[in-house]
C-alpha cells in the first residue's frame, strides 16, 4: 500500500508541477507583453492589469491543484462529501497541518507528499511574482531616467 501511495503521490506531484511549470511560464510573459504594450501607449500603470491578471491565473492554478488532490483522497473512499476532502487537500497543501481530518492509516503518506508539493507550487508563484515585481521595477526606474538625446554628439 505504502508503494501505492508514493506511485499515486509522485505522479500528481509531476502533473502539478506540470501545470504550475505552464501557468508561471505563461504569467510572466503575458505580464512582460502586455505591460510593454500599455506602456508604449502611455498608461501611467501599466503594470497593475497585467499583475492583477496573472496573479488570479495563478491563485485558479492552486484551486485547480488542491481540488486534484481532493479527488485522489475521494478516489479510494478517505472522504464522503468532496468539500472535506478538500479542505483535508487545501490544508496539505498550504502546509498548515491541522489535525482536525485524517485519513486512514494506509493512506496517510499522501498527506505529507502533498506539502511537499504545495511547498514547491507556491514557491514558484513566489518566483513567478518576483520576476514580474523586478520587471515593473526596473520599467518604472527606466522611465525615470532623463532621455538622452540623439544628435549626433
Amino acid at each position: 500500500m505504502v508503494s501505492t501511495n508514493l506511485v499515486l503521490g509522485l505522479l500528481l506531484t509531476l502533473l502539478c508541477l506540470s501545470l504550475q511549470t505552464g501557468v508561471s511560464s505563461w504569467s510572466v510573459r503575458y505580464y512582460i507583453e502586455r505591460t510593454e504594450r500599455a506602456a508604449a501607449k502611455g498608461r501611467r500603470h501599466p503594470g497593475f492589469g497585467p499583475l492583477t491578471a496573472t496573479t488570479t491565473a495563478m491563485l485558479f492554478a492552486c484551486f485547480v491543484r488542491i481540488s486534484l488532490w481532493a479527488l485522489l483522497f475521494v478516489i479510494p473512499g478517505q472522504f464522503a462529501p468532496f468539500y472535506d476532502a478538500a479542505y483535508h487537500s487545501a490544508v496539505n497543501f498550504a502546509t498548515l497541518g491541522h489535525g482536525d481530518i485524517v485519513m486512514q492509516a494506509e493512506w496517510k503518506l499522501l498527506g505529507p507528499l502533498e506539502a511537499i508539493n504545495g511547498s514547491m507550487m507556491l514557491g514558484m508563484i513566489a518566483a513567478a511574482l518576483m520576476a514580474m515585481l523586478q520587471h515593473m521595477t526596473k520599467a518604472a526606474l527606466v522611465a525615470r531616467l532623463p532621455r538622452r538625446q540623439s544628435n549626433g554628439t
